[in-house]
């Protein structure tokens, strides 16, 4: 239970003025809808407790033929002439990055990042001076409940 309400304080959090349709809480990882925007997305908090809040994201907008999206909400800013390093088991990428946001830089490295999260056990997202921390237990049925909620709205 206090995990489902850690997720519902931050999904509060993220964008309080739009509408939240509960898709499911799959252990670390919910999916939620967003009313008119027409969007779905899979969304962890981080597990690091002494930094900032810091959450995952992995969106599907079927408006904009856009599917599986990842963006990260650093705990701190990145610098400006940072590197922020994504680790997904085995895997690593590096991020594009402004302020507190990093993204993937590609359609394809998008693909290749949940390819990752479906077969590891945790993920790190590596700043100069700091590490966010996510566990990745039910991301892989958190982002299937989002594409199919999104598949059901149109």
């Amino acid at each position: 239970m206090h995990k489902l309400a850690c997720l519902l304080a931050l999904v509060a959090l993220v964008a309080p003025l739009s509408a939240k349709d509960s898709l499911g809480v799959y252990s670390d990882w919910a999916a939620f809808s967003d009313g008119d925007a027409q969007n779905c997305y899979a969304i962890a908090k981080a597990t690091n407790r002494d930094l900032g809040v810091a959450y995952a994201t992995i969106a599907t907008w079927p408006a904009r033929n856009v599917r599986n999206q990842i963006h990260i909400k650093l705990s701190r800013e990145a610098p400006a002439s940072g590197r922020v390093r994504l680790r997904v088991g085995r895997a690593g990428f590096n991020l594009v990055a402004e302020g507190r946001s990093a993204w993937a830089e590609d359609r394809q490295m998008d693909a290749a990042i949940v390819a990752a999260l479906r077969s590891a056990n945790s993920m790190q997202v590596r700043v100069r001076g700091y590490t966010d921390r996510y566990n990745l237990s039910g991301v892989a049925t958190a982002m299937d409940a989002a594409v199919i909620g999104c598949s059901r709205r149109g």
